[in-house]
């Protein structure tokens, strides 16, 4: 069972580090960027969609 155990983390090691392709760090900071971007221009919809129903909620319940 522990010869197993330690094949299976070997080969996993070994998928890591000759088979896997790394973004380069210029890749990988544009990637992040991307991600910022959209996420900030996510949560402004979520916001936006948020206050309108907010104002919406509020027009409802004076009436």
């Amino acid at each position: 069972m522990k010869l197993k155990l330690l094949t299976n983390i070997q080969e996993a090691y070994d998928e890591l580090r000759y088979k896997t392709s790394w973004p380069s760090k210029k890749q990988l900071i544009k990637s992040a960027i991307i991600v910022m971007i959209a996420s900030v221009i996510i949560a402004m919809i979520i916001f936006i969609m948020d206050q309108i129903v907010d104002r919406l909620m509020h027009l409802i319940y004076s009436l």
